[in-house]
């Protein structure tokens, strides 16, 4: 294993993390945004008025995502396994 097959097994881990973890942050930031305009226009200065929306999408987008995300890091685990067992 040299340093090219080291510096790929770095970058494809890094790009399987940042499209796992997309979907939650992504519409997490979306409903915090949507809240904080809301807020914003009724005058509301509730802090907690954030969580329960967030928390309710994430849990829904782990729901619609959850399988897909799975499959993805057991595939590159995999495949990461495979590459172990041809050094070995």
């Amino acid at each position: 294993m040299d340093s090219a097959m080291i510096t790929e097994i770095v970058k494809q881990s890094i790009i399987t993390i940042i499209l796992v973890a997309a979907p939650v942050l992504l519409i997490s930031m979306i409903v915090g945004l949507i809240v904080s305009i809301f807020q914003a226009t009724t005058s509301i200065q509730d802090q907690t008025l954030t969580f329960v929306p967030k928390i309710m999408a994430i849990f829904g987008t782990l729901i619609v995502f959850g399988p897909w995300m799975g499959e993805t890091v057991i595939d590159k685990t995999l495949w990461i396994f495979g590459l172990i067992a041809e050094v070995s």
